[in-house]
Protein backbone atom coordinates (compact mmCIF):
# COMPACT_ATOMS: atom_id res chain seq x y z
CA UNK A 1 0.00 0.00 0.00
CA UNK A 2 1.27 3.46 -1.24
CA UNK A 3 2.28 5.78 1.86
CA UNK A 4 0.09 8.65 2.24
CA UNK A 5 2.75 12.04 3.27
CA UNK A 6 1.78 15.26 4.38
CA UNK A 7 3.67 18.36 2.59
CA UNK A 8 3.46 21.84 4.44
CA UNK A 9 4.85 24.28 2.37
CA UNK A 10 3.92 27.77 1.45
CA UNK A 11 6.39 28.21 -1.37
CA UNK A 12 4.26 26.81 -4.09
CA UNK A 13 6.63 26.24 -6.97
CA UNK A 14 9.17 24.16 -3.82
CA UNK A 15 5.72 22.63 -3.23
CA UNK A 16 4.71 21.46 -6.71
CA UNK A 17 8.30 20.08 -7.13
CA UNK A 18 8.39 18.24 -4.16
CA UNK A 19 5.13 17.00 -4.96
CA UNK A 20 5.71 15.57 -8.29
CA UNK A 21 8.88 13.75 -7.78
CA UNK A 22 7.58 12.08 -4.29
CA UNK A 23 4.49 10.88 -6.54
CA UNK A 24 6.18 9.88 -9.38
CA UNK A 25 8.29 7.42 -6.43
CA UNK A 26 4.82 5.89 -5.98
CA UNK A 27 3.67 8.40 -2.82
CA UNK A 28 0.28 9.81 -2.42
CA UNK A 29 0.68 13.38 -1.29
CA UNK A 30 -1.32 16.33 0.09
CA UNK A 31 0.20 19.68 -0.11
CA UNK A 32 -0.66 21.86 2.43
CA UNK A 33 -0.21 25.73 2.23
CA UNK A 34 -0.53 27.29 5.55
CA UNK A 35 0.03 25.67 9.24
CA UNK A 36 -3.40 26.30 10.14
CA UNK A 37 -4.32 24.41 6.98
CA UNK A 38 -1.52 21.94 8.03
CA UNK A 39 -2.84 21.12 11.17
CA UNK A 40 -6.60 20.98 9.64
CA UNK A 41 -5.36 18.36 6.82
CA UNK A 42 -3.70 16.22 9.93
CA UNK A 43 -6.82 15.89 11.46
CA UNK A 44 -8.81 15.12 8.67
CA UNK A 45 -7.15 12.45 6.87
CA UNK A 46 -4.59 9.60 8.08
CA UNK A 47 -0.98 9.93 7.24
CA UNK A 48 1.91 7.74 7.55
CA UNK A 49 4.95 10.84 7.37
CA UNK A 50 4.56 14.46 7.35
CA UNK A 51 6.91 16.63 6.21
CA UNK A 52 6.89 20.56 7.86
CA UNK A 53 8.36 24.13 6.67
CA UNK A 54 9.22 26.36 9.67
CA UNK A 55 8.10 29.30 8.04
CA UNK A 56 4.20 29.85 7.76
CA UNK A 57 1.97 31.50 7.42
CA UNK A 58 -1.37 32.00 10.00
CA UNK A 59 0.96 28.85 12.29
CA UNK A 60 4.35 28.74 12.25
CA UNK A 61 6.06 25.61 11.91
CA UNK A 62 7.12 24.85 15.14
CA UNK A 63 3.80 25.05 16.25
CA UNK A 64 2.12 22.94 14.05
CA UNK A 65 5.38 19.94 14.79
CA UNK A 66 4.32 20.58 18.52
CA UNK A 67 0.74 19.99 17.67
CA UNK A 68 1.42 17.21 15.85
CA UNK A 69 3.52 15.19 18.00
CA UNK A 70 1.57 15.72 21.17
CA UNK A 71 -1.39 13.51 19.75
CA UNK A 72 0.60 11.60 16.85
CA UNK A 73 4.09 9.53 17.09
CA UNK A 74 3.91 9.66 13.16
CA UNK A 75 7.31 10.52 11.24
CA UNK A 76 7.83 14.37 11.12
CA UNK A 77 10.69 16.12 9.21
CA UNK A 78 11.60 19.37 9.03
CA UNK A 79 12.03 21.03 6.00
CA UNK A 80 13.29 24.44 6.15
CA UNK A 81 16.40 27.29 4.85
CA UNK A 82 17.05 27.97 8.29
CA UNK A 83 20.29 26.55 8.98
CA UNK A 84 20.90 28.11 12.58
CA UNK A 85 21.85 25.15 15.16
CA UNK A 86 19.05 27.03 17.31
CA UNK A 87 16.35 25.79 15.13
CA UNK A 88 17.73 22.65 14.43
CA UNK A 89 17.72 21.86 18.44
CA UNK A 90 14.16 23.52 18.89
CA UNK A 91 12.93 21.64 16.13
CA UNK A 92 14.06 18.70 17.55
CA UNK A 93 13.49 18.91 20.66
CA UNK A 94 9.67 19.30 20.22
CA UNK A 95 9.72 15.97 18.71
CA UNK A 96 10.62 16.16 15.09
CA UNK A 97 12.76 13.05 13.72
CA UNK A 98 14.62 14.80 11.11
CA UNK A 99 15.75 18.23 9.84
CA UNK A 100 16.35 18.50 6.19
CA UNK A 101 17.67 22.33 5.23
CA UNK A 102 16.84 23.72 1.66
CA UNK A 103 18.12 23.76 -0.94
CA UNK A 104 18.43 19.99 -0.81
CA UNK A 105 18.59 16.72 -2.67
CA UNK A 106 15.16 15.23 -4.26
CA UNK A 107 17.05 11.92 -3.78
CA UNK A 108 18.65 12.44 -0.18
CA UNK A 109 14.78 13.48 0.66
CA UNK A 110 13.52 10.04 -0.86
CA UNK A 111 15.65 8.02 0.89
CA UNK A 112 15.03 9.77 4.31
CA UNK A 113 11.36 9.54 3.90
CA UNK A 114 11.76 5.84 2.90
CA UNK A 115 14.13 5.37 6.57
CA UNK A 116 11.84 7.05 8.72
CA UNK A 117 9.10 5.01 7.18
CA UNK A 118 10.32 1.74 7.70
CA UNK A 119 11.98 2.79 11.22
CA UNK A 120 8.06 3.76 12.46
CA UNK A 121 6.33 0.92 10.55
CA UNK A 122 8.52 -1.54 12.49
CA UNK A 123 8.20 0.91 15.72
CA UNK A 124 4.26 0.30 15.37
CA UNK A 125 4.59 -3.38 15.16
CA UNK A 126 6.30 -3.62 18.34
CA UNK A 127 4.89 -0.77 20.24
CA UNK A 128 1.58 -1.58 21.77
CA UNK A 129 0.08 1.66 23.87
CA UNK A 130 -2.79 0.68 26.19
CA UNK A 131 -5.54 2.76 25.38
CA UNK A 132 -8.09 1.89 28.53
CA UNK A 133 -6.76 3.22 31.54
CA UNK A 134 -7.91 3.08 35.17
CA UNK A 135 -6.97 6.20 37.79
CA UNK A 136 -7.53 6.46 41.46
CA UNK A 137 -10.40 7.86 42.28
CA UNK A 138 -12.82 5.41 40.33
CA UNK A 139 -11.83 7.21 36.61
CA UNK A 140 -11.86 5.36 33.60
CA UNK A 141 -10.75 6.10 30.58
CA UNK A 142 -11.68 3.63 27.84
CA UNK A 143 -10.25 5.73 24.08
CA UNK A 144 -10.51 2.86 21.77
CA UNK A 145 -14.94 2.75 22.62
CA UNK A 146 -14.72 6.77 23.74
CA UNK A 147 -16.15 6.27 27.21
CA UNK A 148 -15.42 7.52 30.11
CA UNK A 149 -16.67 6.53 33.36
CA UNK A 150 -16.51 7.64 36.85
CA UNK A 151 -17.48 4.90 39.90
CA UNK A 152 -18.87 2.84 37.24
CA UNK A 153 -21.48 5.65 35.90
CA UNK A 154 -20.77 6.96 32.23
CA UNK A 155 -20.19 10.71 32.03
CA UNK A 156 -21.62 12.79 29.31
CA UNK A 157 -19.12 14.27 28.14
CA UNK A 158 -19.22 16.97 24.58
CA UNK A 159 -17.22 16.20 21.91
CA UNK A 160 -14.97 19.18 23.16
CA UNK A 161 -14.87 18.17 26.43
CA UNK A 162 -13.92 14.64 25.44
CA UNK A 163 -10.84 16.09 23.22
CA UNK A 164 -9.46 18.45 26.55
CA UNK A 165 -9.60 15.10 28.81
CA UNK A 166 -8.07 12.49 26.48
CA UNK A 167 -5.37 15.62 25.29
CA UNK A 168 -4.02 15.92 29.09
CA UNK A 169 -4.76 12.06 30.14
CA UNK A 170 -2.33 11.22 27.56
CA UNK A 171 0.08 13.44 28.16
CA UNK A 172 0.12 13.21 32.41
CA UNK A 173 2.29 16.13 34.34
CA UNK A 174 3.00 18.08 30.95
CA UNK A 175 1.35 21.48 31.33
CA UNK A 176 -0.71 22.86 28.28
CA UNK A 177 -1.21 26.61 27.85
CA UNK A 178 -4.76 27.70 26.92
CA UNK A 179 -4.12 29.12 23.78
CA UNK A 180 -1.97 25.43 23.00
CA UNK A 181 -5.32 23.56 23.98
CA UNK A 182 -7.57 25.98 22.01
CA UNK A 183 -5.50 25.40 18.79
CA UNK A 184 -5.09 21.57 19.33
CA UNK A 185 -8.98 20.67 20.49
CA UNK A 186 -10.26 23.63 18.18
CA UNK A 187 -7.78 23.62 15.24
CA UNK A 188 -7.89 27.44 15.19
CA UNK A 189 -5.80 30.05 15.85
CA UNK A 190 -6.18 30.84 19.38
CA UNK A 191 -7.26 35.30 19.60
CA UNK A 192 -6.43 37.45 23.09
CA UNK A 193 -9.74 36.94 24.98
CA UNK A 194 -11.06 33.78 24.18
CA UNK A 195 -12.20 32.46 27.27
CA UNK A 196 -13.56 29.23 25.79
CA UNK A 197 -10.85 26.66 27.25
CA UNK A 198 -11.58 28.31 30.73
CA UNK A 199 -15.38 27.58 29.90
CA UNK A 200 -14.86 23.96 29.14
CA UNK A 201 -12.57 22.95 31.50
CA UNK A 202 -14.80 24.52 33.93
CA UNK A 203 -17.58 22.01 32.77
CA UNK A 204 -15.36 19.26 32.34
CA UNK A 205 -14.50 19.44 36.04
CA UNK A 206 -17.97 19.73 37.34
CA UNK A 207 -18.53 16.36 35.10
CA UNK A 208 -15.39 14.70 37.13
CA UNK A 209 -16.49 15.82 40.42
CA UNK A 210 -13.54 17.63 40.91
CA UNK A 211 -12.02 20.11 43.66
CA UNK A 212 -10.62 22.82 42.01
CA UNK A 213 -8.76 23.64 45.39
CA UNK A 214 -7.73 19.75 45.63
CA UNK A 215 -8.40 18.24 42.41
CA UNK A 216 -7.68 14.27 41.26
CA UNK A 217 -7.36 14.78 37.82
CA UNK A 218 -7.12 18.18 36.18
CA UNK A 219 -4.77 21.14 37.74
CA UNK A 220 -4.26 24.39 37.36
CA UNK A 221 -1.13 25.44 36.56
CA UNK A 222 -1.42 29.19 37.25
CA UNK A 223 -0.11 31.54 34.78
CA UNK A 224 -0.07 28.79 32.00
CA UNK A 225 -2.87 26.14 31.84
CA UNK A 226 -3.69 22.54 33.00
CA UNK A 227 -2.08 19.85 33.17
CA UNK A 228 -3.45 15.76 34.15
CA UNK A 229 -2.16 14.50 37.42
CA UNK A 230 -4.40 11.85 37.63
CA UNK A 231 -2.71 8.36 39.02
CA UNK A 232 -2.80 4.77 37.40
CA UNK A 233 -4.36 2.64 39.63
CA UNK A 234 -2.45 -0.22 40.92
Amino acid sequence: MSAHLLLVEDDREIARIVQDHLRRQGYNVTWSSTGLEGWEDFHSGSFDLVMVDLMLPEMDGFTLCKNIRLSSNVPLLIISARHEDESKVKGLELGADDYVTKPFSLSELSARISSHLRRFRRYESEEVQPRFKKYEGGLIIDEDNQLVTLHDQPLALTLKEWALLQLLAQNPQLAFSKKELYEHVWHQVNIEGNNTVSVHVKSLRTKLGEDIRDPLYIQTVWGTGYRFIGELAT
